[in-house]
């Protein structure tokens, strides 16, 4: 990554502008063309730097529910469990992790009975269960990674 691909990210992750041809309006921020932060954003999302671009709404704010999930799912059950969770769209994140609980994912509905009526019919059709979490407290941490290089900060 070069230096014009780094100011890109950094707008990207908490200011993506919001017009009509958000590319352009990043372009003129960096210094480059419409095409060109446009090519290289898509350069990015290719090579796996960028995941996913898309806006992150407040689920309580919106009236919805959110949850967190997860499951000990078995090997041999492994990729159909995966599958069939992220066939939701409320599904925002699903990891693997090292534990006996080895599937964790959040899960967001309108209302708290649709969300435990789509979590029931995942372990219904998987076989296996899945620990519905709510959260009792919510902690909201803000992640913007700085992408001056050292040099650059001072």
């Amino acid at each position: 990554m070069d230096a014009v691909d780094k100011q890109i990210l950094g707008i990207i992750q908490s200011g993506f502008p919001i017009v009509s041809r958000p590319y352009d309006e990043i372009g003129k921020m960096v210094g480059v063309s419409e095409d060109e932060a446009l090519s290289r954003v898509n350069s990015l999302r290719e090579d796996g730097v960028i995941r996913r671009i898309g806006a992150n709404f407040g689920s309580l704010e919106l009236g919805w529910h959110s949850t967190l999930c997860a499951a000990k799912v078995p090997e041999e059950k492994m990729d159909d469990f995966i599958a069939e969770v992220n066939s939701h769209r409320g599904v925002t994140h699903n990891y693997l992790r090292e534990n006996d609980f080895n599937i964790w994912f959040t899960f967001i509905g309108p209302d708290e009975e649709t969300v435990k009526a789509t979590l029931d019919a995942i372990s219904e059709k998987t076989g296996v269960h899945v620990l519905y979490l709510p959260a009792s407290r919510l902690f909201k941490i803000k992640v913007d990674f700085d992408m001056k290089d050292d040099k650059e900060k001072n």
